[in-house]
């Protein structure tokens, strides 16, 4: 065993972690037995036979996950037909495991943290189908674009609101049925900025009002202080016919108890998920990339923190008889 696993070319930091925990670091070399997973677009059921022969392998169902299957993994679907058009999903099985442990009912309100780059988003959408709304928050904005153009992709947005906003700090409620004390004359005044139904067609001074604000801010993370951006809501939404004053309206603690999300996915940054293709990748990027990008114990410090504040965060924004599902992959005790 030990001649065996000196010829890995794992760092020792992450060989002494395995054996730690009493993990077998040959299950690291196990590329041909690793299955990459998809899960199928509701209502696509009769046309598995059909996409067995597109993407040239049988797919095996996933008796523990419903709608997920797991295909070779030496099978790429981004260039099949069946992805194109939009009847399965890339996603891998823990992903939907933790979407499935939300236990999401008709008409839930649903809160996804960090929702880029959006398979799960996707998932939640279709179990909700056409009751309840789901809101996605990342802080990264061309993250959550890419979550935009999936939910467009799958024809799946309609009941989709999507803000750049930091996971720790955002605290806008769902848009439940509600009637909110705003004044007449109020009213009148916030009536030019009333949302009307959502467009990928901005005016010309938006779109260059938008693209000065981007050159500013580069790729730049959105912070604890910034507002939250709307970048997408679907006509079911809620948020057509609104004004900004009440799309963006704060509510107390107390009424954040009624008010609130039925179910909260937090899918907090991790150091790593330890999975076999993951690592597998850095024998391309060069295994000294490991120490820095994920053995490194101030990271990993750092890391915690966020953890635990967007999940007090996801927890904060339930309401009574509220969900909260963690999605979290963690490596620790790595020495400094």
């Amino acid at each position: 065993m030990e001649e065996e696993t000196s010829k890995l070319p794992l760092p020792d930091t992450f060989l002494d972690f395995l054996q730690t925990n009493g993990i077998d670091p040959l299950i690291y070399t196990a590329i041909e037995s690793t299955p990459r997973y998809i899960r199928l677009k509701p209502g696509n059921e009769a046309y598995i036979e059909e996409i067995d022969a597109e993407i040239k392998c049988r797919l095996q169902k996933v008796n523990w996950l419903p709608g997920f299957y797991s295909l070779s993994p030496h099978i790429q679907i981004a260039n099949s037909k069946p992805y194109k058009e939009g009847k399965i999903y890339g996603i891998d099985a823990a992903s939907g495991a933790a979407v499935l442990a939300l236990d999401i009912s008709v008409g839930d309100h649903v809160l996804d943290l960090c929702a880029a780059p959006g398979a799960k988003l996707c998932m939640i959408s279709d179990l909700l189908g056409d009751s309840g709304t789901v809101t996605g928050v990342d802080v990264a904005r061309h993250r959550l674009a890419a979550c935009r153009t999936m939910l467009q992709k799958y024809v799946l947005g309609d009941a989709c609101r999507l803000f750049v906003a930091d996971g720790t700090t955002f605290s806008l409620m769902p848009l439940r049925d509600r009637l909110d004390s705003i004044s007449c004359e109020f009213a009148l005044e916030e009536k030019k900025d009333t949302f009307t139904e959502w467009t990928s067609r901005r005016p010309w001074k938006e779109r260059k009002r938008a693209a000065r604000a981007k050159e500013n801010a580069a790729s730049r993370l959105v912070s604890e202080t910034d507002h939250p951006e709307l970048i997408f809501y679907g006509k079911a939404s809620g948020v057509v016919g609104l004004s900004k004053y009440e799309l963006y309206k704060t509510v107390s603690s107390g009424e954040v108890s009624s008010s609130g999300y039925d179910k909260v996915l937090v899918d907090a940054e991790c150091t790593h998920d330890g999975s076999i293709r993951h690592i597998q990748k850095f024998e391309h990027w060069g295994w000294e990339t490991l120490n820095g990008r994920v053995l490194n114990a101030e990271r990993s410090d750092n890391l915690t923190t966020l953890q635990l504040k967007l999940l007090k965060n996801g927890f904060r924004l339930l309401r009574v008889g509220g969900f909260t599902g963690l999605q979290h992959l963690q490596f620790d005790s790595f020495p400094e």
